[in-house]
């Protein structure tokens, strides 16, 4: 094994890792955005619930939850890695860096961006995750009431809005950056790769923060 510790602490290992743990993510959250568009059907959020208690009860689910919460924790492990590696090899900044001659703000940004995500992804996690698991709060009322309640504040609104925001920019870079680090890289198909990238990028990131801004204004009830 200690070949494999060897490989993953390389600089290519560690871009890789980045990479496959990135793209395990971004599936996550097309099947977890599927999911919570079910409240658009405007049902009282039937079949949102039916979907949330399918997915809280499954053992196949709730399973995968573990190598979710794994892969995220090696995702933001080793971003913080190669942000640390990539600043000590430039310990004293240029006098004028034109950074955007050769790279987009948010390539550049990929730190700042992370740590706003990992800062939305705690209070999304302590708003619906802990509610509907760590606590007996479903006994009281369903996860979509939950939503109701928590989307009538306006700061947890913006916050939500915001982090959906950095979530786009992020997927902006991330998404085809992560085909190009396990060798997805081809003048035929990478045009492609990252025209469905700046899609999902765009699509996922505003589906998600349209479910706070229909429920604050009452669009869905």
């Amino acid at each position: 094994m200690a070949w494999l510790a060897k490989s993953l602490n390389s600089s290519l290992g560690k871009k890789l890792l980045m990479a496959i743990t990135g793209l395990f993510l971004i599936s996550f959250l097309l099947v977890h955005c599927s999911l919570n568009a079910l409240i658009f059907l405007n049902d009282g959020g039937v079949a949102f619930n039916e979907g949330a208690e399918f997915m809280g009860t499954n053992p196949i689910i709730r399973t995968m939850e573990i190598v979710l919460f794994a892969g995220l924790l090696l995702h933001i492990y080793d971003g913080l890695r190669l942000w640390l590696e990539n600043k000590s090899k430039r310990p004293v900044a240029y006098a004028k860096v034109d950074g955007a001659a050769n790279s987009k703000w948010y390539s550049r940004s990929m730190g700042l961006l992370g740590t706003l995500l990992l800062l939305f992804l705690i209070l999304h996690l302590k708003h619906f995750w802990y509610f509907s698991r760590l606590t007996e709060g479903l006994e009281d009322h369903t996860l979509y009431a939950e939503m109701q309640a928590v989307f009538m504040n306006p700061v947890v609104v913006v916050v939500y809005v915001l982090g959906c925001i950095s979530l786009g920019y992020h997927l902006l870079h991330g998404f085809s950056s992560a085909f190009q680090s396990i060798g997805w890289n081809h003048p035929k198909y990478t045009p492609t790769i990252k025209t469905i990238g700046a899609i999902f990028s765009i699509v996922i990131p505003a589906a998600f923060a349209a479910m706070p801004i229909a429920f604050y204004f009452h669009l869905i009830h």
